[in-house]
């Protein structure tokens, strides 16, 4: 099984596995979270991070950070081996729950469908009703329907 981390300025790491895990409360031992703090060392969360991964032992991992170019992904860059550790910036809670759908598959598939999942979970909604539904307006008092 392929471990999942998720680094992340604080506390959006930790929310997201928070929000994982109210999905998924088997998913603990998968999915880790690093905060990143806002004043500390890069090298102190460089540290961190690889501890977690060689604690988790797994295989592969997915590493997963917010923005592309921010110390977050900075840090998860220097993690890489391009073989059994992979990277996917712009963590959402849609990528996350794909990933941890997933976990199970090979590495590439996981990015694959991680990234998927991110971009599907992204969509702008119509503010207007469905086609060919009417909309009622909220109080029209021509409408009588009554509920016993």
């Amino acid at each position: 099984m392929n471990a999942i981390l998720v680094i992340a300025h604080a506390p959006l790491a930790s929310a997201l596995r928070q929000c994982v895990l109210h999905v998924f409360p088997d998913a603990h031992q998968a999915v880790d979270a690093l905060d990143v703090p806002p004043h500390q060392a890069p090298e102190e969360t460089l540290a961190q991070a690889r501890q977690m991964m060689a604690l988790h032992g797994a295989d592969d991992t997915l590493v997963l950070t917010d923005i592309f170019g921010a110390t977050p992904c900075n840090i998860a860059t220097q993690l890489l081996d391009g073989v059994h550790t992979r990277l996917v910036t712009g963590v959402n809670l849609p990528m996350l729950l794909r990933a941890v759908t997933y976990r199970h598959e090979p590495i590439d598939t996981l990015v694959s469908r991680a990234t998927l999942g991110g971009t599907q979970g992204v969509m702008p909604l119509a503010p207007t009703a469905p086609q060919n539904q009417f909309r009622r307006p909220t109080h029209d008092p021509t409408h009588r329907d009554h509920q016993q």
